[in-house]
């Protein structure tokens, strides 16, 4: 007999919290429950209730749960949830998931595209972003819920991804319910520490109390209150302990026994005496199981060996059953309610409950376990050609139920090793780990070393130092040392990536003294360069190590680190340059394709100082070395570095886009965020507007989920600059503070912040002081902490201004702007073009200084607002020195910036097109642009112009300066203001101005180098 209650009894609390979050999710707010208790309390109906609760309110429902067999397969519960939703469905075709189909196809190999690069090892945090991307769509519009049951049964790899969710559902349409039991382990320290961080309830289930197990009996019975004897309910309450799965089977057992019966209207329980009755589940189920036609019995108790969750396909193996002999008895088991298919593959089945398989195993004497383990091991190692990861483990833990602990530690290891190379590090740590407690002194050695690696691909470096710290002495050249060798490097490698310059380097010190001298030639290149990208490192001062400079992201999204301080340090960069390219070559002589990647990227960061040609050039050879060996990681941040080089020299971005479609079908999420970042910064720069702000908006947030701070500081810093060039102070500060709450002035990014962003901003607000002195701050920055900023004024906008202040260095600053490889960039070739044509003008050349700014303009000809700034600025000097067409370039950058509402830059045109003697039309128009509530109390434009200036709080005199008008006219204009708005003073109007710009902000979307419709000059 199935005793199932029909009904949840004693956890109205517990449902009441899942009821209000659920209705909380529905409005937005998403939230982490995690339902903790022994097993058997209550867990998986309470789940169960949730999603029913969800269900009635029409939201899509994920479920998925952790294998209770002991083996560890990466991702399980997640690809059960997956699959219990898109099983049927297909791949959801949601625009907004195309960055993330490829990291989501990791759970779903029936998503990946059949052109995608193989080879990739999607990031945890990667996959983390994109399942929470998917969960965001499927709740768009009233919310969504993923339930993950039995959670301290997963992997390392889905706990670091519930960690993920539970941490960032917070401001989404998302639910996420764990299940687990109380035991010490990664699940519990993740639930009791989100429950610390507020951003997850933590729920314990503790025992029913009697009058719940009271209501619980009559549920499963169907009875009425009263039909059972109170002596049954005392003794279930007694035997059961509160536990509702004990309940339930003991209750079957006493229905099945016939000892409680029905009689009449009622049900009888009989007396008891000095019967043998049994004391728990493991009896109880050796009872039931006495019941059951042997073949049933045998087939299940093959079944509780092979684990909670069993394949068809082994249980055959085991059994010899045929078809038709095992799916009778299969289905015999399953109306007997002790099994059901599993929903997550048509050809697998599992016990109801996990303490149904521990019971049924319990009840053999331990001999007969260990003889049905062993039988079933063979079986399984008999019944395939080659044996899958998760056979192997099988297999593995059936040998060590067997007593065969070194046959099991060579299986656990061998899928631990398989794992390593797939990229599952967590879980392959796991296994190795399991590996080494069981090997025989002989070879645990040799699975310390693999364990090491797999620590700290996982993070764990100081676990991973630890572990080849341990390891007792090889003699040096030995093929032992050769292999722990590798160790130390790959740990190195893992140390340089993550920062920590002195474990990298004990690391490579400890495989020289293994590998001993000499070293063949592709040792030496494997740890040359690790060493070459060490020494660009910066040290904790923010120096690079050995003289060296400040790490960090450039405007080329590439760790932009150069020449160092002083000759030695240059000498160093050189000697390291030649190691490279010994390396690179050494290492496509020696097949090791990935060391010869590392080389031609490390040599193109080097060889940038002379010019983009030859960092091109290594780029292309790593993009060929990447190509032939199918190395698709390696393939595609060569086309984004090569995409980013052209954008730099042209200013377009075709190229560019190209390397992120190549990112895209990789999967790596933080390269799109870093190609998303340059992409941006190429639309700022072109004027763009809205499909900067837009790929800003797309991936600001999701860099700093996924940790990737690089490109989240440089996001930041285009959104800053985006304000800057659209002459939006306000803006530009507010996004300014974010980049330096996320360390952007201890970053590289600092030449960029003082050049590209608050020059530019300086200039718009027609502040060509200040703008000089943050070139002047950029540029000092930059002799500190040396690096290749191409864009940061130095090689361009900075001379410019020099020469047009007629500085006595400006000429030389400028031949050496031209001489260097970033001149022949063409955000500089602009700039610099009108340096030459200013020189030429300047000394009588006429036709020279006219030819010199048709080649400017050539080269500005993906950046109009640039352009006509500079062109704004060239007129002024050639007003000055009588020659070219300045009025032309003046009504040419009016025009622009009255429509981009810049109307410092627009006053300024319009002041000096007065002084050259030129007739110019007053503007009275743009009353459009004033808000209704000024208009109706008959505010001007020019007023308007006036109010929107004092969200600032300037004085008189920088007004006037701005708009080129007078002191005294500006004090009328104030007058009239207060007047109109009922203002008691300036700061009252000040401080109307400054909310009124505050709420207009997030207005006037303009595009593509336009902003008429910009409710502020700021």
């Amino acid at each position: 007999m199935r005793a199932m209650s029909s009904v949840i009894v004693g956890r109205d609390a517990e449902i009441g919290l899942l009821d209000g979050v659920l209705d909380s999710v529905g409005k937005g707010a998403g939230r982490a429950v995690f339902l903790v208790g022994e097993a058997g309390i209550g867990k998986s109906r309470l789940a169960g209730e949730c999603a029913l609760r969800a269900y009635a309110r029409d939201m899509p429902v994920l479920r998925g749960r952790a294998t209770s067999t002991g083996l560890v397969v990466p991702f399980r519960p997640l690809v059960e949830a997956l699959a219990s939703r898109f099983r049927a469905a297909g791949a959801p075709d949601d625009p907004e998931l195309d960055p993330y189909r490829p990291a989501l196809a990791g759970l779903v190999p029936e998503w990946r595209s059949a052109a995608a690069a193989p080879g990739y090892a999607i990031s945890l945090v990667e996959l983390a972003e994109a399942l929470l991307r998917l969960l965001a769509v499927l709740g768009r519009e009233r919310g969504c819920v993923i339930l993950l049951e039995d959670l301290h049964d997963s992997d390392t790899e889905t706990i670091a991804v519930v960690e993920y969710l539970a941490d960032n559902v917070a401001d989404l349409p998302v639910l996420l319910v764990g299940t687990l039991r109380p035991d010490p382990g990664p699940a519990l320290d993740l639930a009791l520490a989100a429950e610390l961080r507020n951003t997850a309830e933590l729920r314990e289930l503790g025992s029913l109390a009697e009058d719940a197990v009271r209501d619980m009996v009559d549920a499963c019975l169907g009875a009425a209150p009263g039909e059972v004897p109170p002596a049954a309910h005392r003794h279930l309450a007694r035997r059961a302990g509160g536990n509702p799965y004990l309940v339930e089977v003991l209750l079957a057992d006493l229905v099945d026994t016939g000892r409680l019966s029905r009689a009449g209207d009622g049900w009888r329980l009989a007396e008891q005496g000095e019967a043998p009755v049994p004391t728990g589940a493991v009896r109880s189920w050796a009872r039931r199981l006495d019941r059951l036609d042997e073949p049933v019995r045998e087939l299940l108790l093959v079944a509780a060996t092979l684990g909670g969750r069993f394949s068809v396909e082994a249980l055959a193996a085991v059994t010899g059953f045929d078809d038709r002999a095992l799916f009778a008895h299969l289905r015999s088991a399953s109306e007997a309610g002790i099994i059901a298919p599993d929903g997550a593959a048509h050809d697998h089945y599992t016990f109801r409950h996990v303490l149904t398989a521990d019971a049924l195993r319990a009840s053999l004497p331990p001999a007969e376990q260990a003889a049905l383990a062993r039988r079933a091991a063979t079986a399984v190692e008999e019944s395939a050609v080659e044996l899958s990861g998760e056979q192997r483990q099988l297999v593995a833990t059936l040998r060590l139920a067997a007593g065969d602990k070194v046959t099991a530690s060579r299986q656990f290891a061998r899928v631990g090793r398989q794992m390593l190379d797939a990229g599952a590090s967590g879980s392959a740590a796991v296994l190795l780990e399991r590996a080494r407690g069981l090997a025989p002194d002989g070879e645990r050695d040799e699975v310390t070393v693999h364990l090491a690696i797999a620590q700290a691909e996982s993070g764990r470096l100081d676990v991973a130092a630890a572990l080849l710290d341990d390891l007792p002495p090889a003699a040096a050249g030995s093929r032992t040392a050769e292999e722990r060798a590798q160790a130390h490097t790959q740990v190195a490698w893992v140390a340089t990536m993550a920062e920590q310059q002195e474990e990298a380097r004990r690391r490579i010190r400890a495989a020289r003294a293994l590998l001993g001298t000499p070293l063949r030639p592709e040792q030496e290149a494997a740890l040359v360069v690790v060493e070459g990208h060490l020494l660009l490192l910066p040290d904790q001062d923010g120096r690079v190590d050995q003289d060296g400079e400040d790490g960090g992201a450039g405007e080329d999204g590439q760790e932009a680190r150069a020449g160092q301080d002083g000759p030695g340090g240059r000498e160093r960069l050189k000697e390291a340059e030649r190691s490279a390219r010994r390396a690179a070559l050494t290492a496509e002589e020696r097949g090791r394709p990935v060391v010869a990647c590392r080389a031609w990227q490390l040599l193109a960061l080097l060889s940038r100082e002379r010019g983009f040609d030859e960092a091109d050039a290594c780029l292309v050879r790593m993009l060929a070395v990447a190509d032939r060996h199918r190395l698709a990681v390696c393939r595609a941040e060569a086309l984004v570095r090569l995409g980013t080089n052209a954008f730099m020299r042209t200013g377009e971005a075709a190229q560019l886009e190209s390397a992120r479609a190549a990112a895209h079908e990789l999967g790596s999420l933080a390269l799109l965020q870093t190609t998303d970042g340059l992409l941006a910064m190429q639309g700022v720069l072109a004027g763009h507007w809205d499909r900067a702000r837009e790929t800003v908006e797309r991936s600001v947030e999701a860099s700093a989920r996924l940790g990737n701070l690089s490109a989240h500081r440089y996001l930041l810093l285009v959104d800053a600059t985006l304000a800057a060039h659209r002459g939006r102070a306000r803006e530009q500060e507010r996004a300014l503070a974010r980049f330096r709450r996320a360390g952007g002035e201890e970053s590289m990014l600092v030449p960029l912040q003082r050049g590209l962003c608050q020059a530019v901003g300086a200039l718009m607000a027609e502040d060509r002081e200040r703008a000089a002195a943050e070139l002047d701050a950029a540029s000092a920055w930059e002799r500190e902490h040396p690096s290749f900023f191409y864009l940061s004024g130095r090689y361009g906008l900075r001379p410019l201004l020099r020469i047009l202040a007629r500085d006595d260095g400006g000429p030389r600053a400028y031949r050496e702007a031209l001489a260097s490889p970033g001149g022949q960039l063409a955000w500089n070739r602009m700039f610099l073009g009108l340096a030459d044509a200013l020189l030429r003008g300047r000394a009588g050349d006429e036709a020279g200084a006219r030819r010199a700014v048709r080649e400017a303009g050539r080269a500005a000809g993906a950046f109009p607002q640039a352009w006509h700034l500079a062109l704004r600025l060239t007129a002024e000097g050639a007003l000055d020195d009588s020659w070219g067409e300045p009025v032309a370039w003046l009504r040419t950058a009016e025009e622009y910036f009255h429509e981009a509402g810049v109307q410092p830059v627009a006053g300024a045109c319009r002041a000096l097109l007065r002084q050259a003697g030129v007739s110019v039309p007053q503007r009275r128009g743009g009353r459009e642009r004033i808000p209704a509530e000024l208009r109706a109390v008959g505010v001007t434009p020019r007023e308007y112009e006036v109010f929107v200036l004092l969200a600032e709080r300037p004085g008189n005199q920088q007004i006037a300066r701005r708009l080129c008008i007078s002191p005294r006219t500006v004090e009328k204009h104030m007058a009239s203001l207060m007047t109109k708005t009922g203002s008691t003073g300036r700061s009252e109007l000040c401080a109307l101005s400054a909310r009124r710009a505050d709420e207009q902000a997030p207005q006037g979307r303009e595009t593509s180098g336009t902003a008429a419709t910009a409710p502020s000059p700021l």
